[in-house]
């Protein structure tokens, strides 16, 4: 049921290391939000084009969605967790990404024909 989406302006990695990306990230949702990997899916859009402080230089917006789990501190240790590991994996600044944080309902949540609500 976590999702993390990556939306990047840095150039698009090659296969092997976009998939190593990509399964560091799944790994680490999963740990920090206490959920079962099995549930967790990525996504990741290289080559986008972006501004951020009105200059093109490689920047990042990264959507995480959850049922339940993004309360208190979790959001912040997140944030460091995910903005570090863009950081060495695409060479994005921490200053240079956002990321926005949403808490889903269950019934608001399909998968598998249902719902998780």
């Amino acid at each position: 049921m976590p999702l993390i989406t990556v939306k990047t302006s840095a150039p698009a990695l090659e296969p092997p290391a976009a998939q190593a990306l990509l399964l560091q990230l799944s790994a680490q949702l999963a740990s920090l939000l206490g959920k079962p990997e099995r549930y967790v899916m990525t996504a990741l859009q290289s080559d986008a084009s972006m501004t951020f402080a009105g200059d093109p230089a490689p920047a990042a917006y990264v959507e995480v969605k959850s049922i339940g789990a993004l309360e208190g501190d979790r959001t912040r240790e997140l944030s460091g967790a995910l903005c570090s590991l863009l950081q060495t994996h695409l060479g994005v600044p921490s200053e240079r990404i956002y990321i926005g944080f949403e808490d889903v309902p269950g019934r608001l949540w399909g998968w598998n024909g249902a719902t998780f609500g």
